[in-house]
């Protein structure tokens, strides 16, 4: 593309890696689906921006904006679980209920939820503290 409908397309995927970005749970605000959806959105706007003729049918992003990709055979087939459950403190997270309904109503709390496939059982329970941690406690009551 021209240099003028590279920088539509490059500063459209800057904001919507922003709208997506892991630094928004540092900042309290949520992502959801729609959130995700809105950047893919955005995405194939600019996309229909550059290109008016469309991209061809087997190009990976028209793919991905018809929910078609095929990830197999592809590092990034590894970071996607296909059917998966949500875990905390040994019980799974029903889909429809919300997390005040396990946890309570406390806003304080940092909840550590884990993915594990369906049909595997509850993740393993990692140890509350190891040697080391163990040993800086002990010396720091052996101290008080």
């Amino acid at each position: 593309p021209l240099q003028n409908m590279a920088d539509v397309l490059n500063k459209t995927v800057k904001e919507a890696q922003d709208l997506v970005s892991n630094k928004n749970v540092d900042n309290n605000i949520c992502v959801g689906e729609k959130e995700v959806k809105d950047a893919i959105d955005m995405l194939r706007g600019a996309c229909m921006i550059v290109y008016p003729m469309g991209l061809p049918p087997h190009d990976p992003i028209e793919m991905e904006f018809r929910d078609e990709e095929d990830l197999s055979g592809t590092q990034d087939s590894k970071e996607v679980i296909p059917d998966c459950s949500l875990w905390w403190a040994g019980k799974e997270l029903q889909p429809g209920k919300l997390l005040s309904d396990y946890v309570g109503k406390n806003d304080k709390s940092k909840i550590i939820v884990k993915l594990q496939r369906k049909g595997g059982g509850a993740p393993a329970r990692e140890p509350q503290i190891n040697e080391q941690e163990k040993k800086e406690m002990m010396a720091q009551a052996y101290r008080r």
